[in-house]
């Protein structure tokens, strides 16, 4: 018999959706992949989600969501989803050689931050190194630290920032910024970042904490050593959606396309929320906000359909 919801992914989205569609007693199966938790399982502690008045540890946070989830009956299974069939419903979903079908589909498999592969960046993860300004810039007031990126989203993280760090150094490969000419110009006014030019990263120092970084002047192959204390990356994301490719519409980033003020995608009955979708906001609790949202569209679109 096939499932009334399944949902894939269990970052914020997915198990929100997950809480919002077991209390709406659609028995959801959540399938949550083999790193479960998604993004805020790498983030140390987490200070701008709702409730926490001292913060909490992402992956604290993430335990107490899936808790939840079981709770109201959600059922979870810890492994990958190898493909998808949304061809004709009931849809088929395969983990590796089970295959599971379901009415209707949830993705929330979200975005992974791009990493440069360095040494050191991954060991100093959630300990000075970040994908995330938003998230844990408040942790480096008053401290010089770096950013690498050259587009509109680097300029941006660097210019929020400038609010906590008495120095931001952007470090950037070329010799101008792909950035639009006013976000850059607002970053190169600005008192508190320097630009260091054709320059690349080649490792994150430090033991516990980040220290600095070995960096490589590209025109003279000269190397230094920065001395920082946090590292932030700012050279995009990409949504995890290459099994869905030709069967859900996705835009020219790889994003899974929804209609305006909906989580519905271009196939009826399969929703989609959480980075997957947004490539702007990216914070856990919108991801929630959405899965909340998914989880109430599947649950009308059950009811229209069943009666």
């Amino acid at each position: 018999m096939a499932e009334k919801v399944l949902i894939i992914g269990s970052g914020p989205a997915g198990l929100t959706a997950a809480i919002y569609a077991a209390r709406a007693d659609l028995d959801p199966l959540l399938i949550e992949g083999m790193q479960r938790g998604g993004q805020l399982m790498l983030t140390t502690e987490v200070e701008n989600y709702p409730g926490f008045p001292d913060g909490i540890m992402g992956p604290e946070l993430m335990d107490g969501m899936r808790k939840q989830a079981e709770r109201f009956g959600t059922r979870i299974i810890s492994s990958d989803v190898t493909e998808v069939d949304l061809s004709e419903r009931p849809f088929r979903v395969s983990v590796g050689a089970d295959v599971y079908e379901a009415e209707s589909l949830i993705v929330s498999t979200g975005a992974s931050a791009r990493w440069l592969g360095i040494p050191g960046e991954e060991k100093l993860r959630g300990y000075g190194v970040s994908a995330c300004a938003t998230c844990d810039g408040f942790f480096f007031r008053d401290r010089e630290i770096a950013i690498v990126g050259g587009g509109d989203s680097a300029m941006e993280e660097a210019l929020f920032l400038t609010k906590f760090a008495s120095k931001v150094t952007i470090v950037h490969r070329r010799d101008e910024f792909r950035a639009s000419k006013i976000m850059a110009q607002r970053a190169l006014d600005h008192p508190k970042i320097e630009v260091l030019w054709n320059t690349t990263v080649d490792e994150v120092l430090g033991d516990d904490l980040v220290t600095g970084l070995k960096i490589t002047n590209t025109q003279t192959d000269e190397q230094s050593v920065l001395p920082v204390e946090g590292f932030f990356l700012a050279i995009g994301h990409d949504p995890n959606t290459k099994i869905f490719q030709d069967q859900l519409e996705l835009d020219v980033a790889g994003y899974v396309v929804t209609e305006a003020g909906s989580t519905t995608t271009s196939v009826g009955g399969v929703f989609a929320a959480g980075d997957v979708v947004d490539h702007y906001y990216q914070q856990a609790v919108t991801a929630a906000g959405m899965g909340c949202q998914a989880a109430i569209d599947v649950e009308h679109w059950l009811d229209r359909i069943e009666n």
